[in-house]
């Protein structure tokens, strides 16, 4: 390589160099752990991250392994100088959480936060309550390890169980089963932002460093099956099938109760036909049975002004001044006489044979406009 070929390419070689030199210091300084922003990942250095127990813990001497899947949890050893820690049980399912009870053979397990449906998966006889956190949760259990111990914690929820430790009313934040596992309420016990808050590092402390060895399980979704997908009847409670098959077995005793009550159905004749004479004659008996001329002499008017205003074209309703007009016109009465007789000015009969004399009168007219 010729001392004038380096003049020309000089500045060719020179960004080159560099190009170079950051690559290899991306290498050096890019070599160590990953970081996570997960919440309460052991990688994770930020306010909700766990970074500072996880070292604490490697500090005591306690070996914390990190395994980030099922199939890396099964190959970590787990034996009876090792605990296991869930700090994401959100991404358990049904086959994962079986897969970790299962390797874990007997020997602790803690759960943060674990949901009422993961609580079931995990075979505690547990329920969660919204807890009402005070300030300040003293221990108040006879577990050893948290003796006078009291927590600060902003967020958290009570689990019910007789083996647990900092009561709050509606439960404990820390409850433990007969199968080892131990359910915690709150993850402020462990984020980096809150660990030093009261005695929340000396209480996690001693929760997770009392074996030898810690395996920080951070579940992965990749790992779930199909069939460990929530559907509706896995929100139901376990009561909600059977109250179905009562409230149905029910209804169908009522239907058949009330149908029976019933009886058969029946065919029923058609309502009988009436004559209008006949009608009219009934009318007719009953107002004479109780003297009421009034309503009888009514009728009778009311009949015949609607037979004139057919016979002479004229609206029936609200028109009686036309109809006395027009009647008297085609008559030649007065129209005193007519209003007498089609209208309530002619006044009420006072006896049957008035009555019958209005009805005579009534169709003599009728006849007269007929014949005009």
């Amino acid at each position: 390589m010729s001392t004038s070929w380096v003049r020309r390419n000089r500045a060719l070689l020179l960004v080159g160099g560099v190009l170079l030199l950051a690559v290899a210091l991306t290498v050096v300084l890019g070599g160590g752990p990953a970081r996570s922003d997960a919440p309460l990942d052991p990688d994770n250095p930020g306010p909700d991250g766990a970074q500072a127990i996880a070292r604490v813990l490697d500090d005591q001497g306690v070996e914390v392994t990190v395994t980030r899947s099922a199939d890396g949890l099964e190959d970590t050893v787990v034996d009876d100088g090792t605990m296991v820690l869930v700090s994401d049980p959100s991404a358990l399912g049904e086959s994962t959480t079986e897969r970790l009870l299962e390797h874990a053979d007997g020997e602790p397990v803690v759960v943060l936060t674990p949901s009422p449906l993961l609580i079931d998966e995990l075979g505690l006889d547990s329920t969660v309550n919204s807890a009402s956190i005070p300030e300040r949760v003293e221990a108040r259990c006879d577990d050893p390890r948290f003796t006078d111990l009291t927590l600060e914690v902003d967020l958290g929820v009570a689990y019910t169980g007789d083996d647990g430790c900092f009561g709050t009313g509606d439960g404990s934040l820390l409850v433990t089963g007969e199968n080892g596992v131990t359910l915690v309420g709150s993850t402020d016990l462990l984020t980096n932002d809150r660990i030093t808050d009261g005695d929340n590092a000396a209480a996690a402390l001693r929760l997770l460093g009392e074996r030898e060895r810690l395996v920080w399980y951070v579940p992965n979704y990749e790992d779930l099956l199909a069939e460990d997908s929530v559907s509706l009847r896995s929100l139901l409670p376990d009561w909600i099938v059977p109250a179905l098959v009562i409230v149905a077995l029910a209804t169908i005793g009522l239907i058949w109760w009330r149908a029976r009550r019933l009886g058969a159905l029946v065919t029923e004749p058609l309502p009988v036909v009436v004559k209008a004479i006949e009608t009219t004659r009934s009318r007719g008996r009953l107002y004479r049975k109780v003297n009421d001329r009034a309503h009888a002499a009514e009728a009778l008017r009311d009949a015949a002004g609607a037979r004139l205003a057919d016979r002479l074209h004229l609206p029936r309703a609200g028109h009686e001044q036309q109809l006395v007009r027009d009647v008297a016109r085609h008559t030649g009465r007065p129209e005193e006489q007519v209003a007498a007789l089609l209208t309530p000015a002619g006044g009420i009969p006072t006896s049957d044979h008035e009555l019958v004399r209005l009805a005579n009168d009534l169709a003599a007219l009728d006849r007269e406009v007929r014949r005009s």
